[in-house]
């Protein structure tokens, strides 16, 4: 591999659990338990969003493109994943890996985006409820569905795409069980420092002004919810955002773990990447659990679907 291989012949090899080959089939069976979970949960939150009148509101509009979102990176991740756990196929091609690679990117800042919707939707339910219904409507709703959509393509297509100028001639070996982005600079053996910049300001300017304003969004939501004289009310109010704080910590401390092992620990042991890797995909998992354990509407919702399916 000492020669420079062009982009479009590299094969790259993707990585399961390292050291723990000889248990990949077993290791496989939660990873299945979490993409079914995933995939039901979030189908099945979409499926109640879409058909029940109830729930034809801001709140749960956001949530059904988180969901759709969350199955949107699953997918991604799921056909090589399994593929290594059940019949060892590591091979990627250099197109397929760049595709998985924009797809996984994509939904991680569509995330962001959600969530930092579903922020302001708190703070103007909060700081504003007789304006609410004239701030978030439906076209209002759907601009920032496509502003988001927009967003993505703009900041990560070039991130991808200059992938392709770069030579790799170290060894092919991936760390992960998808294509990282990092993980594919560092097999170049050209210079990356553009790369590097233009990955950085994508990610900076996407994940990184959104939790700054989901921050802000919070701290101001505190601020109301404390200028409310009764402790009872406060209390009710506030409990309408514990979804949303859980969503936003299982979707940003992987993300951001992932990110600075990635960059800083470079002596960390491979499965403490693998495992922070692998963590980054419970988001998914894990959303509608919170909002159908969380948001009494949404369970209802969800349990008058499956007694309907019952019948």
């Amino acid at each position: 591999m000492g020669s420079n291989i062009t982009s479009t012949s590299i094969i790259f090899l993707l990585t399961g659990v390292p050291g723990l080959q000889a248990f990949h089939t077993w290791i496989s069976i939660p990873f299945c338990f979490l993409y079914v979970t995933a995939l039901l949960g979030n189908s099945l939150i979409l499926f109640a969003i879409i058909t029940q009148p109830s729930l034809h509101k801001p709140m749960y509009y956001f949530l059904s493109m988180l969901s759709a979102t969350d199955l949107g990176l699953s997918i991604s991740t799921l056909v090589t994943m399994l593929s290594i756990f059940w019949f060892n196929v590591r091979e990627i091609s250099f197109n397929a890996c760049l595709s998985q690679m924009f797809f996984i990117k994509f939904s991680t800042v569509m995330e962001s985006s959600v969530l930092l919707a579903m922020a302001f939707d708190r703070f103007v339910a909060i700081s504003n409820p007789l304006r609410y219904a004239m701030i978030l409507t439906d076209s209002r709703i759907a601009q920032i569905g496509v502003a988001s959509v927009i967003r993505g393509i703009l900041m990560l297509t070039p991130m991808v795409a200059l992938l392709t100028r770069l030579s790799y001639c170290h060894s092919q070996v991936l760390h992960h069980s998808y294509c990282y982005h990092p993980d594919v600079m560092k097999l170049s053996c050209t210079d990356t420092r553009i790369n590097s910049a233009v990955g950085l300001t994508a990610m900076f300017s996407t994940v990184g002004v959104d939790s700054v304003l989901i921050f802000l969004s919070y701290v101001l939501i505190i601020r109301t919810v404390l200028s409310i004289a009764s402790p009872e009310e406060r209390k009710k109010t506030f409990s309408t955002c514990v979804s949303h704080i859980v969503a936003v910590a299982i979707y940003y401390i992987p993300l951001i773990s992932l990110s600075f092992v990635h960059r800083f620990v470079k002596q960390a042991p491979a499965y403490v990447h693998t495992m922070i890797a692998n963590t980054y995909l419970l988001s998914p998992v894990m959303n509608p659990v919170i909002y159908s354990v969380k948001t009494k509407q949404i369970r209802r919702a969800v349990i008058k679907i499956l007694h309907s399916k019952e019948t």
